[in-house]
C-alpha cells in the first residue's frame, strides 16, 4: 500500500532544465509522476509535454502551482534573487494550504562560507558573507519558519560526476593543457550527481524533512581532490593554478552527523573520485 502510494506523488522541479534539476527529473519519472519547468527556449523542453515554461520574472508561480497541483514540489532554480525570494514566499503559501505538499528546497555550502575554521554539520547556525550564501540562509530560513514539518533543506558540497560541468572543464583544460585554479588550503567535501538523485529519491520515498547534508562522510584538499581525479583520467594534466585565500586550512566542508541517511545513500571521497574519473566513453553512454 506504501509503495502504491508513492507512486501518486505528483512532483514538480522548478529549475528542471539546469544540471541538478534536469538529472533529477531523469532519476524521478520511472517512479512518480513528474513535471518540471525550464525558462529560455530550447527544443529540448519546448517539445516534452513534462515540461512547462515557466520564467520567475515573467510567468505566475501561482498559476503553475495550482495547474499542476504538486505533493512535493523541489527547488532548485537559479536567477535574480529578489524574485526568486518572492517565488518561495508564495511556494510556502501553497504548502500551508496544502498540507500534504512537501517542499525540497536545493541549498548549498555557501550559507557557511563565512565560518571556516571547522567543517559544518546540520545544526550549526549558518553564516555567509557571499550575497549567494545569504540568499541561500534567507530562504531556508523562510521556509523552516513557514513550513517547517513540510521542508528539507538539502545543502550540497561541491557535486561532481562524469557529466557534471566542472569535471567537463577539467576535461577540456587537459585536453587542451589549459589553466584550472585548485586551493591548496581549501578543505572540502564532495558529492556526485547520480548520488544525489538517489538521496533525494529516498527523501521523497521516506517522506523525510529536516536538514540534511547531501555531501561525503570525509574530506579533502581541493587541490588533491583534482590532481587526484585527473591522475585517474590518464596521464597528460591540465596546468594546475594554486590559488592561496590565507596561510592556514579554510574548511568549506559540509559533513552529515544528526540526518544520516542509510549507508546505501552515503558516499566517500574515494567513490567520487572514481566515479569523476570514469573514461569519456562510459561518460557519453549515461
Amino acid at each position: 500500500m506504501q509503495e502504491k502510494k508513492k507512486e501518486k506523488e505528483r512532483i514538480l522541479i522548478l529549475g528542471g532544465s539546469g544540471f541538478i534539476g534536469n538529472s533529477i527529473y531523469k532519476e524521478l519519472p520511472p517512479y512518480f509522476h513528474v513535471r518540471a519547468t525550464y525558462c529560455k527556449q530550447h527544443g529540448l523542453f519546448s517539445e516534452n509535454k513534462i515540461f512547462h515554461q515557466y520564467c520567475i520574472e515573467e510567468n505566475s508561480t501561482f498559476l503553475l502551482l495550482n495547474t499542476i497541483r504538486p505533493t512535493v514540489i523541489i527547488s532548485a532554480l537559479t536567477g535574480n534573487y529578489e524574485s526568486l525570494l518572492k517565488v518561495h514566499r508564495e511556494i510556502a503559501d501553497y504548502a500551508l494550504l496544502n498540507q500534504n505538499c512537501s517542499v525540497l528546497y536545493v541549498s548549498s555550502s555557501e550559507v557557511f562560507d563565512a565560518k571556516w575554521r571547522y567543517p559544518s554539520y546540520e545544526n550549526d547556525v549558518t553564516l555567509s558573507e557571499s550575497s549567494f550564501g545569504k540568499f541561500k540562509i534567507l530562504v531556508e530560513k523562510l521556509l523552516l519558519e513557514k513550513v517547517p514539518s513540510q521542508t528539507a533543506i538539502l545543502r550540497l558540497p561541491i557535486v561532481l560526476g562524469i557529466n557534471s560541468p566542472t569535471i567537463f572543464h577539467l576535461r577540456q583544460c587537459i585536453r587542451h593543457e589549459a589553466t584550472f585554479e585548485v586551493y591548496p588550503n581549501l578543505v572540502v567535501s564532495a558529492t556526485t550527481i547520480n548520488k544525489v538523485c538517489q538521496q533525494i529519491h529516498y527523501i521523497i520515498n521516506q517522506s523525510l524533512h529536516g536538514i540534511f547534508h547531501l555531501g561525503s562522510n570525509d574530506m579533502i584538499h581541493h587541490e588533491d581532490l583534482f590532481r587526484e581525479i585527473t591522475s585517474k583520467i590518464g596521464d597528460n594534466m591540465p596546468i594546475f593554478k594554486s590559488v592561496f585565500s590565507s596561510n592556514e586550512d579554510r574548511y568549506k566542508a559540509i559533513l552529515p552527523k544528526t540526518n544520516k541517511l542509510p549507508r546505501q545513500y552515503q558516499i566517500t571521497v574515494s567513490e567520487v573520485i572514481e566515479e569523476s574519473s570514469l573514461n569519456e566513453e562510459i561518460a557519453s553512454v549515461k
